[in-house]
């Protein structure tokens, strides 16, 4: 009998820590999916369990990536938040 290995959660120590981009165009796909009602219920639950997994993944390279924008901000041992201006 063949045994399934479960997705690897994106931020896991095996080597498969996606990038921001790649880990958004993977939850964008699956909420498509999911929109489209062509998944069964079995199916659709393991894609929302992958899509909370991918949304946390991008949510902490978010927070990781503001980190670093205040630090490139920081101004004379005060950190001083400017609005980003696109």
């Amino acid at each position: 009998m063949k045994t399934q290995k479960p997705p690897a959660s994106p931020g896991s120590n095996d080597g498969q820590d996606l990038p921001f981009e790649k880990s958004l165009e993977k939850l964008e796909g699956m909420v498509k999916k999911l929109e489209s009602g062509e998944l069964s219920l079995e199916d659709s639950v393991k894609a929302f369990e992958e899509g909370v997994q991918l949304a946390a993944h991008c949510g902490k390279k978010l927070d990781e990536a503001e980190k670093k924008v205040e630090i490139l901000l920081q101004k004379d041992g005060a950190l001083v938040k400017e609005p980003f201006n696109a």
